[in-house]
Formats: structure tokens, C-alpha cells, sequence
């Protein structure tokens, strides 16, 4: 009987959906009627459900994917012997080996197992492989670990930001992922305070420092994954905890918006389509060259603060505060964006401080100086993170290309991560100089880029316009953001 109910009531919500898309050509948008009241209630319901919970998460994937660090500072390097050759720089990147080569399966899975069964499995199973790593006695377990928790992690956050960007309008969306990585950037700055912490825990049942660092921040996730399963939300069509009057006002916003809130049917047609479209590919270079900078900050930051001379207790405790100045910079930035409509000239603004940042990090003898440095280098590359998701986002329709397109782009936040791990050289220490060069290049790599997409949206934009073209990702009443 439950059965049958479950079904009638999917079949309902699809009929409502359907009959919101065909009321798209009329002149009244289709949540025109809607309560401001219910509408600002209800989206504060869902930003308190689903922003806290998925920021938690996704910041302890982050320190748990970047903790190498901390744990080489805490005495891994000479446990493991990482000091030889380049081992360390290899067992940080061959974790992004498997987390991009499965990013795309992952999200194409994920409305078949549900939000809720898909990112339990991701959690708990990073959550082992991060106790795991916790237990190894050679430089080579070390690297096998490291791949587990790429295999688990892969699916996830393109996961996150695909469900996230199906809930709001696209001027709505960059606030909530700037909230969403904003949790990450100021638990993942401080997670640095909490392993110098931890690491008093040296000797204790027979582990090292830097052990206790693994085992401890291990345990947290698989914790935080009985939580995913209790708690997390899944797609507005398929949320159980909205009722059928909220369901229908955040779907109906959707299709008045973007004409998307009725997932479509992935076919090979369209699954080449986006994933050869040549915006993905623009889109996903400007994501690697964000994350670039992003990984490495959080694979080096310690390192380089150590290198200036400080201690590596005091090392720890400083990695933490250029990531609360990161975090105020990334809201700034989303709040403006999503004010003014605009996303290319924000994000552009904000490499133009990654690149300051790198200058005084890299090429000032003042420790304070280039202590400085950090902050605006993480300032800079932090809120472009969610800016470029959120400009990706706001210029597609369909489910099925969000799928891929996002899958993709996340893929080469990957890439980022491989390039940050192999040109902050273990020979080039302390100052990291081919590394920051490296940083820099990307940075204007992806000004370029902005300036590229922002003629293209604008050409396509004023084509349409005349009547030369027909409308943007073929869904009347759309245009690019720029």
C-alpha cells in the first residue's frame, strides 16, 4: 500500500511540474502568485537544512583530503621518510588520480541511488580510508590510502554542488555556495589549530602525532556520515521535507526561472554534447586554475610558514588565520555578485589579489610581508571557487547537462590539485618560487578566459535580441549572466 502511495505521489508531483513548464509561454511567470512571506520562509527552512550540514561536510573532506600537511609538519616526513625524492609531493597527488577519473560516473549515479544512500557511501568510506592512513609504516601504504580516499571522495562534492544549484533561482545561488564553502574555508583554516592539539596526544597507544591526526579526524566522518544519512537533503522533487505546497513554489520559481525544474532524461546525445561543449571546457579551466592556488595553501601554507623561520607549533597556529580573512572575502564577493548580477568582473577582481598575494608570499624578505602574502593569496583564490561554480551554473539548463557539465568542471579542480601538489617542489623550499610563477600563470590564464566568456554571453545575448539567434541554451525568456 505504501508502495502504491509513494508512486501516485511521485506521479502527482511529475503532473504538477508538467503543467508549470507548459504555463512557461504565458506573460505572468508562474511563481508570480506566490506569498513573499511563504517564499522567504520556506527558502529559510531549506538554507538551514541543507547549507549547514553540506558545508560541515564538504570542510571535513577538504581537511581531510589536505591534512598531509599538518601531519607531515607533526612528524610524518621523517617517519615515512617522505624527505626522500619527491615522495611527499607524489603521495598528495595521487589522490586526485581516482577524483577525477570518477567524478563523472558519480553524478551520473546519483539520482539512481538518491542523495541520501549516495553521499552516505562517500562519507563513511573516506571517513576509513582517512583511519586508515592513520595505521601505515611505509611511504607506499601511505599512497594506497591515499587512493581510497579519492575513490570515495570523487562523487562528492560535484554531488553537493549539483544539488545545491537545483534548488535556487541563478541569481540566488552564489550566496548559498559561498555559505556552503564558507563553512569549509574557516573549519579547514582552523583544523590546523586543532591537530597542533591533537598532536599531544604523541605516544599515546603507540602512535605518533601525526597518527592521532588521522585516526581522530577519521572517526569524526564516519560520525558525520550516520548524520548524512539522517539528515541530508535530496532534489526539491524528491525532498521529504517539504510539504506539497513548498515542493511546488520552489519548482515552480525554478521553471519561471530557468525552465529546468523537471529533471530530463540523459541520453548519449546530450551527454556528448555537454561534455564537448567548449563553455564546459572554459568553465573547468577556470576552475583548476581557482582550486591551483586553493591546494596549494592547504598542502603548503605550513610548510612555507615554516620555512620563514617560525617553529612548527607556531607554523600550525598561523595556518589558520588567512583562512578568516578568506572567509569574510569569499562572502563579500558572493554577496556583490549575486547583487549586481554580475560574475565575471568579481572573479577577475579577485585574481588580481591572488596575484598580489603571490608577489609579496614569493618575492619580499620580510616574513611578515610574506606571512601578508597568504592572506590575500587565499582571499583571492577561496571565493573564486564558489564564483565559478555559480557562473557555470547560471548560464545551462537541463538536468542532464548540469550533471555532466559540473561533474567536469569538478574534475579539473582535480587537475588543480595534481599541479599544485608537482610544482611546489620538496627542491625549491622554502620560497617555492617555480610553484608561485606557476600560480601566477593560471591567474591570468583564467582572466583571459573571463574576458573570452563575457564577449561570447554578450555577443550571444545582443544576437537574440536582434532576432538573429535563437534564445540562449534554446529556453525562451533565458539569458547569460555575465
Amino acid at each position: 500500500m505504501s508502495d502504491i502511495s509513494e508512486k501516485n505521489g511521485s506521479e502527482d508531483r511529475i503532473d504538477d511540474i508538467e503543467k508549470v513548464a507548459n504555463s512557461r509561454g504565458s506573460a505572468t511567470p508562474v511563481d508570480a502568485h506566490y506569498d513573499p512571506k511563504f517564499v522567504k520562509k520556506t527558502l529559510l527552512m531549506i538554507d538551514w537544512r541543507m547549507l549547514p550540514l553540506l558545508g560541515l561536510l564538504y570542510a571535513i573532506a577538504l581537511v581531510d583530503r589536505t591534512n598531509m600537511g599538518v601531519a607531515r609538519t607533526a612528524g610524518m616526513l621523517k617517519d615515512l621518510r617522505l624527505d626522500i625524492g619527491e615522495r611527499y609531493s607524489i603521495a598528495s597527488m595521487i589522490y586526485f588520480v581516482p577524483y577525477i577519473i570518477l567524478q563523472i560516473p558519480a553524478n551520473l549515479v546519483l539520482r539512481k541511488l538518491g542523495a541520501q544512500t549516495f553521499l552516505t557511501i562517500c562519507v563513511v568510506g573516506w571517513g576509513a580510508a582517512q583511519v586508515g592512513m592513520g595505521f601505515v609504516t611505509n611511504w607506499g601504504l601511505l599512497c594506497v590510502t591515499r587512493v581510497l580516499l579519492g575513490i570515495f571522495e570523487a562523487g562528492f562534492f560535484p554531488a553537493l554542488v549539483f544539488i545545491i544549484t537545483t534548488w535556487y533561482k541563478r541569481h540566488e545561488v552564489q550566496k548559498r555556495l559561498a555559505v556552503f564553502y564558507l563553512c569549509s574555508i574557516v573549519i579547514g583554516g582552523f583544523s590546523s589549530i586543532l591537530a597542533y592539539g591533537i598532536t599531544f596526544l604523541k605516544g599515546k597507544g603507540g602512535l605518533n602525532g601525526w597518527q592521532w591526526i588521522f585516526v581522530l579526524e577519521g572517526i569524526l566522518t564516519i560520525l558525520l556520515g550516520v548524520l548524512t544519512w539522517m539528515f541530508v537533503p535530496d532534489f526539491p522533487d524528491k525532498a521529504r521535507f517539504l510539504n506539497d505546497n513548498q515542493r511546488k513554489m520552489i519548482l515552480d520559481r525554478i521553471e519561471a526561472d530557468r525552465a529546468d525544474s523537471m529533471p530530463d532524461k540523459m541520453t548519449r546525445q546530450k551527454f556528448f554534447a555537454a561534455f564537448f561543449d567548449p563553455l564546459t571546457w572554459s568553465f573547468a579551466i577556470m576552475f583548476m586554475a581557482s582550486t591551483m592556488p586553493a591546494y596549494a595553501i592547504g598542502f603548503f601554507s605550513t610548510i612555507i610558514i615554516n620555512g620563514m623561520g617560525y617553529s612548527a607549533a607556531m607554523a600550525l597556529l598561523l595556518t589558520a588565520f588567512p583562512y578568516v580573512a578568506a572567509a569574510i572575502s569569499c562572502f563579500f564577493f558572493a554577496w556583490l555578485a549575486d547583487k549586481t548580477r554580475m560574475r565575471a568582473v568579481w572573479l577577475a577582481a579577485q585574481n588580481v589579489i591572488c596575484i598580489i598575494g603571490l608577489m609579496c608570499t614569493g618575492y619580499t624578505s620580510s616574513p611578515g610581508v610574506r606571512y601578508f602574502g597568504l592572506f590575500f593569496i587565499n582571499m583571492g583564490a577561496s571565493g573564486c571557487v564558489p564564483g565559478v561554480l555559480a557562473y557555470h551554473s547560471n548560464n545551462i539548463t537541463q538536468h542532464s547537462k548540469r550533471a555532466v557539465s559540473t561533474a567536469t568542471i569538478i574534475a579539473m579542480g582535480g587537475v588543480g590539485g595534481i599541479f599544485a601538489t608537482t610544482v611546489y617542489r620538496q627542491e625549491d623550499y622554502p620560497r617555492y618560487i617555480p610553484g608561485i610563477w606557476a600560480t601566477m600563470a593560471c591567474q591570468f590564464t583564467m582572466l583571459t578566459l573571463l574576458a573570452i566568456n563575457s564577449f561570447v554571453f554578450a555577443r550571444r545575448n545582443r544576437l537574440h535580441r536582434e532576432g538573429k539567434r535563437g534564445p540562449p541554451e534554446g529556453t525562451p525568456g533565458f539569458s547569460y549572466t555575465i
